[in-house]
């Protein structure tokens, strides 16, 4: 492909974002080029006579053309396009407005075809857009991926693309019927970087199989040593066997001694790769740190040579400690990418599978839905699915960052890359290899990188601005030292050559990104899954955190709470009589009154003429006797004294579920005090009893977390201002969990639209609101909020696609964790931030003064910061959540 067009891409006003949009559609384009065979329909010869010679084969396209909605639109199209050669047949359809095209593929191609339906005036719709993913290890800064870019914005087709040096991946959506994997691949190795991988739509990256080659024994690290051995050896002669320091040649005149002549060796050992990533820096328009050292050797050497400046030992000492600062940025961002690894490697590559009444071992990529797997103890599940068969406790520690196994049987779900730690287990795989839980969220922490915080942002705005001025920096420098400061001419340029070495802006283009992929991944390891940089910057700053209260701050199922017998009778009695009532009702609170009796083994009666009373409560005979369960006031009607009720005691000691007693001993005043306590307490009261004799009392509540209490407490002690609690339930009810939790305000009663009203009020009084909800019925409200935060997201699309974070277990400790990672990211992106840019501006202006050597320049300003802006990003893979226990929770509520 020819690059006539590339003025059509010119990005030149553009701030180096990774992220880019071309346009298409819009202008004409006046190269071609031509496409892989798999890019089209191929098909056979069939004999059709038009005149032109035969073919073997002929190439297919289908072209989407909107605007050509009738016969004469259709007309213009089709002898537009019968004017290129090499065109067999046009099939205009303007009912559907496409148009078909059989063609010569050696004469013409469907970007040409394109084009002449473009100069018939219509536009073509680009229809078959695909996005392919390209590993390039090499690719490990900004100045690489910028070198890429510029390589991109020469292909025809391209939509968007967009570069990731922490992962080495770029990832570019194209039209395929402008451009093809070829052509991409082409554009990037055309750039210096080899492409070792490549994935598309469908495709599941599974990494390289093969072992990754040592950073410290690389070639480009072998020739660094032996560059460092050189330089070693010059220095040796320079100033220690200075007798031994002759002449032994002359070039251009100048005579080279045995140093110079050892210092050259160096710069040509360890400087081939800098060179040579120059080379492609020029060849692709890219002002990088490549392209800088490149100009700083040569410009020594040419000093040196030319204008016997003797710079040979600052031009080895550019190749070797440059050759260094490269191999320590290659380390640094592997740690980096690493951590992304662990995460791609937890699925295991193989499954046992049952087929035909044998197992056999097969690539997890051939295991179908339905198929069966076997697991044995000690193993990974490699595909998501549900038991069929067996018993184990399973380690879902790496999907939801349980420290607990939790106990599977018939019928549970388990996810791939969990470890069965003890059992056999045989699993019914319910999702393909690239559509489990573990490839959705590896594929979202992969793209959460593409949401840029505001902050990276920033800095690759300001590193647009700051290259240049750094280069017309070392220019003045060069020019006017000599007068100003009175330096001589060889120092001057040592000068400039020091400058350019720190007119790269790599380290602090790459503090934020480091630290972002650092903070996500180690979210991830531990059942946190954000969604972008920005999300993890705007929790980070997060004032205000409001909670629903139904499947958050409580468990979202009822259970009963408490057993009050009276007048005689035992607990057994009153859930043996509840459970009766309640057996054939379909209510919620029946539900959980049948399974506390079914728990604590109760045994069931005999049950008659089951009724339902509206509003009120059941009845129905048991045992011959009817009996009701209902609110207080269905005793009321039947006649009961709710006021003066005899308690059940023990040894003539009151039970101690009993709250209140009247004066009178054994007497409980129920409707001033021992209900509205419990209804206080977030309960739900169902009074137990005959028409003769009121039997007991039962509180049915949604049971608190155990872990909600101490998870407020922490968020307040880790900085949040207040906690806000957004509930449809009563105000009553919401009153009381409020108050067990430690809850700051609460609004009760509230609609979904009215939640999304007091989001919106509280985003407006603060700078920042997290809503922590579970993603399904919260999804307005978390989307309205600044960062929306849904719980117990394994297996739930909704809460993946909706939420900006999602806590993978249905653990809330967890949220504490997540605003510490979230703070310290942000505390570490600050650091790298300004640290990087103070000691860059603080060696320029130190260069002209003398007091920055150019080894420094190379160690400190460039190696050195990139490999402490990325250790310190590290750093955050060091946070980890609270153990979760109920014993710790147990502990917490005593303190």
């Amino acid at each position: 492909m020819t690059s006539s067009d590339d003025d059509s891409h010119d990005r030149s006003g553009e701030p180096p974002d990774h992220t880019h949009e071309h346009e298409g559609g819009s202008h004409e384009h006046n190269h071609t080029h031509d496409h892989d065979d798999h890019e089209h329909t191929q098909h056979a010869d069939r004999g059709v006579d038009d005149g032109s010679p035969p073919l073997n084969q002929e190439d297919v396209a289908q072209f989407s053309v909107p605007e050509m909605d009738c016969p004469s639109c259709a007309g213009k199209v089709e002898n537009s396009v019968e004017k290129l050669d090499g065109i067999r047949r046009v099939d205009p359809q303007a009912t559907t407005g496409t148009l078909t095209v059989s063609y010569d593929g050696e004469q013409t191609s469907a970007t040409a075809i394109a084009e002449r339906v473009e100069k018939a005036g219509y536009t073509v719709e680009d229809t078959g857009e695909v996005t392919s993913k390209y590993t390039v290890p090499e690719m490990d800064c900004p100045s690489c991926a910028g070198k890429i870019e510029n390589a991109l914005d020469r292909v025809e087709g391209i939509t968007t693309y967009e570069t990731q040096p922490t992962t080495g991946t770029v990832v570019v959506t194209y039209a395929s019927l402008r451009a093809g994997e070829s052509d991409i691949t082409s554009a990037i190795e055309r750039a210096g970087y080899e492409v070792t991988d490549t994935t598309g739509d469908d495709s599941v990256p599974q990494g390289t199989t093969e072992e990754r080659e040592s950073i410290w024994t690389s070639p480009r690290a072998l020739k660094t040593w032996i560059s460092g051995g050189f330089v070693a050896i010059g220095l040796l002669f320079e100033f220690f066997l200075t007798g031994q320091n002759i002449g032994i040649a002359r070039i251009l005149g100048t005579e080279l001694l045995v140093a110079d002549v050892l210092f050259l060796v160096a710069v040509a050992s360890g400087g081939q790769e800098i060179l040579r990533n120059g080379y492609y820096s020029a060849r692709n328009l890219n002002l990088d740190i490549d392209f800088l050292m490149s100009v700083a050797i040569l410009g020594a050497l040419v000093a040196s040579l030319a204008f016997g400046e003797a710079l040979y030992f600052e031009a080895a000492t550019l190749a070797f400690l440059f050759s260094i600062a490269e191999l320590l940025e290659r380390y640094s961002m592997d740690r980096a990418r690493n951590s992304l690894r662990e995460l791609m490697d937890l699925s295991p590559d193989e499954a046992v599978v049952k087929r035909d009444g044998q197992t056999e071992t097969v690539p997890v990529d051939e295991v179908a839905v339905g198929d069966v797997v076997v697991v044995k103890p000690g193993e990974k599940i490699p595909m998501d699915g549900t038991v069929v068969d067996g018993e184990s406790a399973v380690n879902q520690a790496p999907i939801t960052g349980e420290s607990v196994p939790v106990d599977k049987t018939n019928g549970d779900e388990v996810y791939a890359g969990t470890i069965n730690e003890e059992g056999y287990l045989e699993v019914e795989v319910t999702s393909e290899a690239g559509d489990n839980t573990l490839s959705r969220i590896v594929e979202l922490v992969e793209d959460a990188q593409s949401n840029k915080t505001e902050r990276e942002q920033f800095v690759e705005r300001f590193s647009a601005y700051y290259t240049p001025v750094v280069v017309a920096f070392a220019i003045l420098t060069t020019v006017a030292s000599p007068y100003v400061l009175g330096t001589t001419w060889p120092t001057a340029v040592v000068y400039g050559l020091t400058l350019l070495v720190l007119a790269c802006p790599c380290a602090f283009v790459i503090s934020t990104p480091v630290s972002v992929v650092s903070g996500i991944t180690s979210a991830a390891k531990n059942g946190v899954l954000i969604k972008g940089g920005n999300h993890l910057e705007a929790m980070g700053a997060v004032d205000i955190v409001a909670f629903d209260k139904t499947g958050t701050l409580t468990k979202g199922e009822l259970t009963v709470t408490d057993v009050v017998p009276l007048n005689g009778n035992s607990e057994e009695d009153v859930l043996r009589c509840a459970r009766g009532l309640e057996q054939r009702s379909e209510h919620p609170i029946g539900e959980a009154i049948v399974a506390e009796a079914g728990g604590a083994g109760v045994a069931e009666r005999e049950i008659d003429d089951f009724e339902s009373i509206t509003g009120k409560g059941v009845r129905a005979d048991l045992d011959g006797t009817p009996h009701f369960a209902g609110k207080p006031g269905l005793f009321e009607e039947l006649g009961f004294d709710l006021s003066h009720v005899h308690a059940t005691t023990d040894g003539g000691v009151v039970t101690q579920t009993a709250r209140q007693m009247c004066d009178r001993n054994n007497c409980l005043d129920l409707l001033e005090e021992t209900v509205p306590e419990l209804q206080a307490e977030g309960k739900t009261v169902v009074l137990v009893g005959t028409e003769d004799e009121l039997e007991g009392i039962i509180a049915v509540a949604d049971e608190i977390r155990p872990e909600a209490k101490r998870t407020v407490t922490r968020l307040k002690q880790l900085g949040v201002s207040r906690t806000v609690m957004l509930t449809g339930d009563n105000e009553r009810t919401a009153r009381a969990i409020a108050e067990q939790v430690g809850i700051d305000e609460y609004q009760a009663e509230l609609l979904p639209e009215e939640k999304v009203d007091a989001i919106e009020d509280l985003v407006g009084e603060h700078n920042g609101v997290a809503m922590v909800g579970d993603g399904i019925n919260d999804a307005p409200a978390l989307a309205t909020a600044t960062v929306g935060v849904a719980m117990g997201a394994v297996g739930t699309d909704t809460a993946l696609e909706t939420a900006d974070i999602a806590l993978m277990g249905d653990d809330l400790s967890k949220l504490p964790y997540l605003y510490e990672l979230a703070n310290d990211a942000n505390g570490v992106i600050r650091q790298n931030i300004w640290s990087s840019l103070a000691v860059k501006a603080g060696l320029a202006v130190a260069v002209p003064f003398g007091y920055v050597p150019i080894w420094l320049a190379v160690l400190a300003g460039d190696a050195g910061m990139t490999t402490a802006v990325t250790g310190n990003a590290m750093r955050l893979s060091r946070i980890t959540p609270e153990l979760n226990t109920e014993a710790d929770m147990s502990e917490d509520s005593y303190e």
